[in-house]
């Protein structure tokens, strides 16, 4: 069974859902508004994506506890191939949205007049649908594989039972989507190799294609502000470099497994970068979406409002207790002198 740090995975956890719960809130709350107003392909797509990390963050407490209970599932055993199934969908649904942007990233600057012609955002939501069909239907393996050799279960003395669990001694309590039997690995390594090459190779050479060529055609646009043009630049290779640090070594170890036939130790490590990208997410959205950038704005705008009226009231309040103890100084005083 692999044995994920508590100290680490629990830091990890906590750190994205602390910083990323409340700034994927702000982004949805932001691309619900403009596509209400006006919605773009790409707001329609981040939309997407956001409502794909909110529910990998709210799904996120239960790994939470799964490691504070030292990788053992006591919560109902249904939650654990949901929350798996959640917890690697958003990897494979970030892929795909993150690539659709680099896309039409790319478009609009090499062909600017033909792409703003046939620019319609129910292309982006007809692409949004495929998306989450084609990941929930690769995704589906989570569910099939625990009952992939149930039928033999129950006289099965190597210690798995019908969940592709195994059982711990005498307490018989369960580990979540571990340890599992030879025959379930001749089905879960070939679709797991197949997921490395099909959500995210291609993904990732398509967006590398698209950025590289973004990059080297805004590169030569010297009419564009150069902060502006920077900005963009900076976007596409922190998207990149997010691209391949967050995904890149999960998908690294299907590969790893497929040749050694067996999951690596190190598998719950390289997951854990997959995890923190709920967080890195916002940062692209704010880099993508004027309107994010706005809002954020607003927000500061608000925080420091709030903070000087605070400063200023307890300036006051200061202020009014001095006073007060002035006055109840020279009434000390005078009753001092009353009484000589």
């Amino acid at each position: 069974m692999q044995e994920c740090h508590t100290g680490l995975c629990l830091s990890v956890y906590v750190i994205t859902f602390v910083l990323g719960f409340p700034a994927n809130v702000l982004a949805f709350y932001t691309f619900c508004k403009k596509v209400r107003q006006k919605p773009s392909p790409i707001d329609i797509l981040l939309l997407n994506l956001t409502i794909s990390d909110l529910l990998f963050l709210l799904f996120l407490p239960f790994k939470m506890q799964e490691v504070m209970n030292n990788m053992l599932w006591d919560m109902p055993y249904p939650l654990c191939p949901l929350s798996g199934f959640i917890f690697y969908m958003t990897i494979y649904n970030s892929t795909f949205f993150l690539t659709a942007v680099s896309v039409e990233r790319y478009l609009g600057v090499a062909f600017p007049i033909q792409h703003s012609l046939r620019r319609r955002p129910r292309y982006a939501v007809a692409a949004s649908i495929f998306f989450w069909i084609f990941s929930f239907v690769h995704l589906s393996i989570v569910f099939i594989v625990p009952f992939i050799g149930s039928e033999n279960s129950p006289n099965n003395t190597s210690g798995h039972n019908a969940s592709g669990s195994s059982a711990t001694g005498d307490n018989n309590k369960e580990v979540c989507y571990e340890n599992f039997t030879e025959a379930q690995l001749n089905v879960l390594l070939p679709v797991r190799l197949e997921l490395c090459l099909v959500l995210f190779c291609i993904p990732f050479l398509i967006s590398s294609f698209c950025y590289i060529n973004f990059i080297r055609i805004l590169s030569k646009l010297q009419h564009i502000d150069r902060r502006r043009r920077l900005r963009a630049i900076g976007m596409a290779l922190g998207t990149l470099l997010v691209f391949a640090l967050c995904f890149g070594p999960y998908n690294v170890s299907h590969i790893v497994g497929f040749i050694t036939w067996k999951s690596p130790d190190w598998r719950d490590k390289a997951l854990l970068c997959s995890t923190f990208n709920a967080c890195l997410d916002p940062l692209i959205f704010y880099f993508s979406s004027s309107a994010v950038r706005g809002t954020v704005g607003s927000v500061m705008e608000g925080v420091k409002s709030r903070l000087h009226r605070c400063m200023s009231c307890h300036m006051l309040w200061g202020l009014w207790g001095g006073i007060n103890e002035t006055e109840k100084d020279k009434e000390h005083k005078q009753e001092e002198i009353n009484a000589i």
